[in-house]
């Protein structure tokens, strides 16, 4: 698999009462294809996966994979802070047709460098799939160093990271060390831009779930080199990715936003919770600022 281009990170729509928006789900899926979106990523941290059960979580990604109908990969969240725990659910969204699998750093038990080497090593044994490692300490607890991520990438079926670490310089130096086999996204909107112009490959993105198709023509830009256009649309939708990322945790923003364009209802799972009236004014403004909404 060549991991390129944008890739969004999917908000999970719910009915009111809570269950999963099925319709709103598949239409979201249509949307992303038709805006020349390069994949679907199902189940991180944007699609709320920690509130959902087992049977949800593989239900959406398998739902995702049938709508997306092998028009664009899909990549599955199916990371956990148990191993066994995410070799079955990896398994299980092999078997109905995922193109790879996104394998978050196990949060809360904060293993050492050996335990995250082994939590990995032992996934990428078990399935025989593409694995796209996730680094985001500040929402596991802990950083993957790229020590590990080094030895991590001589695995055949560990073709790429997610990292979302915010430290430029350790992913600089990844990108300097990491073997030709291996591939570095961005996991953050804000940084997508300067990732790729240090040698990275696209952007797994919160943003592009309501802009995709501005998304994946900056992602062009700088693939292509062309960084006077690439930074134009960058610092164009620069208060949009500063409001996504401080605004109030990620999704709680974005599916607002989706909400106030009429794709999904703006329900989510405790304990996330609906902004503020404050905050909800200031996002839409900044929507309105980008002909958004």
């Amino acid at each position: 698999m060549k991991l390129q281009g944008v890739y969004t990170a999917l908000v999970t729509p719910f009915n009111r009462d809570g269950s999963i928006d099925v319709e709103a789900l598949e239409e979201l899926v249509d949307f992303q294809i038709r805006e020349g979106i390069a994949g679907l990523v199902p189940m991180g941290t944007t699609g709320e996966s920690p509130t959902l059960s087992h049977e949800e979580h593989g239900r959406v990604i398998e739902l995702v994979i049938a709508q997306a109908a092998g028009r664009v990969p899909v990549i599955a969240g199916t990371g956990s802070n148990s191993t066994s725990e995410a070799v079955r659910m990896t398994r299980r969204a092999k078997e109905n047709g995922a193109e790879a699998s996104l394998q978050v750093a196990p949060y809360y038990n904060k293993p050492s460098a050996e335990g995250f080497y082994r939590h990995f090593m032992e996934i990428a044994d078990s399935v025989d799939i593409p694995l796209v490692i996730y680094n985001i300490p500040g929402r596991t607890g802990k950083n993957i160093e790229n020590s590990t991520m080094l030895r991590l990438a001589q695995h055949p079926n560990i073709i790429g990271v997610k990292e979302a670490s915010g430290n430029i310089p350790q992913v600089m130096e990844l990108l300097h060390r990491m073997p030709k086999s291996f591939t570095v996204v961005s996991g953050d909107d804000n940084l997508g831009l300067p990732i790729m112009a240090l040698g990275g490959k696209g952007i797994v993105s919160v943003a592009s779930n309501i802009v995709p198709g501005r998304m994946v023509a900056l992602a062009k830009a700088a693939l292509d080199g062309d960084f006077l256009r690439a930074r134009e649309l960058h610092y164009r939708l620069m208060p949009l990715f500063t409001a996504l990322l401080g605004l109030e945790t990620n999704p709680v923003p974005i599916k607002y936003g989706l909400s106030l364009k009429k794709m999904i209802q703006e329900v989510y799972r405790l304990p996330l919770c609906p902004m503020d009236d404050e905050k909800k004014a200031a996002f839409a403004a900044i929507l309105r600022e980008l002909e958004i909404i």
